[in-house]
């Protein structure tokens, strides 16, 4: 009887007492990572407490913005063709870079107390090493920095290189005093002092574990000894010959060669001919007899002026 009487009481307070079991959303992979142009697997799991039909939505985050992916049922334009929905989990056919970035499955059940829940994935697409490109001089001087470089730009995550001679790695050495130092990370191989041993075949290969290795074409590097004798001679015959120069300029100019009075001559076209007159001879007043008197008059008409002086 006194059962009875507190059942209504109690009964509401046991049914509050009762968990509820919210949207529950997972994944099996949160951080998923292919190949360009393969197959990615995005997944997507859901437990609901009533709903058996929850609304699915897929979308992308971006620095621009967020963009769907799945909504009302149908794949946005960009992935139409190429995606494939099972239960929530995605499938992704031919992947490209523009695919790469963070997703978000969201589900939404309107009958449950707890109607959403959300689960966010990354999507990481690798790209396998191109043919890098290789700076690798054809000759150099023995005792000159050198420095080869390998580099692809395309590979994702980046590449790391390894430089060959004749076929061989050169490994980074173990000791600090070495004349040669190589990078892995950047592809640079500095000889600090050349010489003639570094001679050789060199080519670079880039590998990033996705993929094959690819490597460039091969050059051939001759280091040619440094003529440091024939140097010193041709300085020396060189400033011989300057100095000869001068002495042969000095000697000229004390010789007088570059004072001579050099005069200006006159052309006066006549009647007859073309008479030649030398300023000098214009001017040397005491070569001339009777130099302090004035010219002798002629008669206009013997004289006839047919053209200008010409310098």
């Amino acid at each position: 009887m006194k059962i009875a009487v507190f059942l209504p009481v109690l009964l509401p307070l046991l049914l509050q007492s009762v968990p509820v079991t919210p949207v529950t959303v997972s994944t099996s992979s949160r951080i998923v990572k292919v190949e360009e142009h393969s197959e990615a697997k995005l997944s997507c799991e859901f437990k609901t407490e009533k709903d058996q039909n929850p609304r699915i939505e897929w979308k992308k985050m971006e620095e621009k913005g967020t963009s769907f992916v799945y909504f009302n049922g149908s794949f946005a334009e960009f992935y139409m063709g190429r995606a494939k929905m099972e239960g929530a989990t995605i499938t992704l056919q031919k992947v490209t870079l523009k695919d790469d970035g963070e997703y978000r499955c969201e589900v939404s059940a309107a009958a449950d107390d707890v109607q959403l829940g959300e689960t966010i994935l990354t999507l990481n697409v690798l790209v396998p090493p191109h043919i890098p490109s290789c700076e690798i001089p054809s000759s150099a001087l023995t005792g000159s920095r050198v420095a080869l470089r390998c580099r692809d730009k395309y590979s994702i995550p980046p590449a790391n290189y390894t430089w060959y001679k004749d076929k061989t790695p050169v490994f980074p050495p173990r000791h600090t005093n070495a004349t040669y130092s190589v990078n892995k990370e950047t592809g640079i191989l500095t000889f600090h002092a050349v010489t003639i041993a570094d001679s050789g075949l060199y080519h670079c290969e880039a590998n990033n574990r996705v993929g094959k290795p690819k490597s460039c074409v091969g050059n051939h590097m001759t280091v040619d000894d440094l003529n440091v004798p024939g140097i010193v001679a041709g300085i020396v015959i060189f400033c011989l010959i300057i100095t000869l120069c001068t002495l042969g300029v000095c000697y000229a100019h004390r010789q007088g060669y570059f004072n001579r009075h050099r005069g200006r001559s006159f052309w006066i076209q006549q009647c007859h001919g073309v008479a030649h007159i030398s300023s000098q001879n214009l001017n040397r007043s005491e070569d001339i007899p009777h130099a302090g008197y004035g010219p002798p008059s002629q008669n206009i008409q013997d004289f006839k002026h047919t053209q200008s002086f010409m310098l």
